[in-house]
């Protein structure tokens, strides 16, 4: 598969911003990942290209961080069960979310609209049970609050996936207060990251 033009322009503007091509490689990976949905043995091949690595060097990469994923759906539910999530529930909401997909931790739904995973700790032991949606932050999660969020990405398959939003909607208690708003978020499986081209501007 040969990457869009716009795609091409971000990956060559991604490789300029190192000294090496080699360190390119995770966010060119992340790249091929919204380029075709998904990581693809073809994409891989692309990133080692322009990197100047083998394509086992790119999968050996691929394959050791869990971002990276040649099977997803168009939303990843990720509920992390660390110590501080799984002490206040982050086990219910994970089975939760997976009982609303009806699938079980670590598959996509059958129409490939969401993946639900389990995660160790993203960064909110203080908003403790969290969840990321496209890498997209809610805390204070319940397990009721989990599956309304699953039913509302397989029914509304909205476009955009943003955290404020997120947590207004299915949200609880937060770890602190936040900044100023995000008026950007999540368009996939990736996350938002302008030269990605995976952020995209939400509802206001």
């Amino acid at each position: 598969m040969t990457w869009s033009p716009a795609t091409t322009e971000r990956a060559l503007a991604l490789v300029a911003r190192y000294p090496e091509p080699r360190s390119a490689v995770m966010p060119l990976l992340f790249l091929a990942m919204h380029e075709e949905g998904r990581l693809t043995d073809e994409g891989m091949r692309r990133v080692a290209e322009l990197t100047g690595l083998t394509p086992v060097q790119v999968q050996s990469v691929a394959s050791f961080y869990s971002m990276y994923k040649e099977e997803v759906g168009r939303h990843v539910v990720s509920v992390c069960t660390s110590i501080s999530c799984m002490l206040l529930g982050g086990e219910d909401v994970l089975a939760g979310a997976a009982e609303e997909a009806g699938i079980r931790p670590g598959e996509t739904d059958p129409d490939g609209r969401v993946t639900v995973e389990r995660v160790e700790c993203i960064g909110a032991c203080g908003g403790a049970p969290a969840v990321q949606v496209d890498y997209e932050l809610i805390e204070g999660v319940s397990r009721q609050q989990v599956r309304a969020l699953v039913r509302w990405l397989l029914e509304e398959r909205p476009e955009v996936i943003s955290g404020d939003d997120l947590q207004e909607r299915f949200g609880g208690a937060r770890s602190f207060e936040p900044g100023s708003p995000e008026p950007e978020g999540a368009s996939g499986p990736v996350p938002a990251f302008g030269p990605y081209g995976t952020a995209a501007e939400g509802e206001a």
